[in-house]
């Protein structure tokens, strides 16, 4: 599926609640530059939020995946 057909494809957003916008943002501001988020839906209902921490490894210094912020 390329993009313009992602973006073509209608979606419903109306199982999410205010507190779970705030967790997914919560989520995408905590994983810096190279982050993911993956929602997992059930039977139409948010049921598990995935976050997965990218390091650019020609950055990387010692000891910078142990710090948070």
């Amino acid at each position: 599926m390329t993009q313009e057909q992602f973006l073509k494809k209608p979606t419903a957003l109306k199982f999410l609640r205010p507190d779970q916008i705030a967790m997914i943002d919560e989520a995408l501001s905590s994983l810096g530059e190279f982050g993911e988020v993956r929602l997992v839906v059930e039977k139409g209902r948010l049921r598990f939020l995935v976050t997965q921490k990218s390091i650019d490894a020609l950055k990387w210094r010692p000891g910078s995946i142990r710090k948070e912020g």
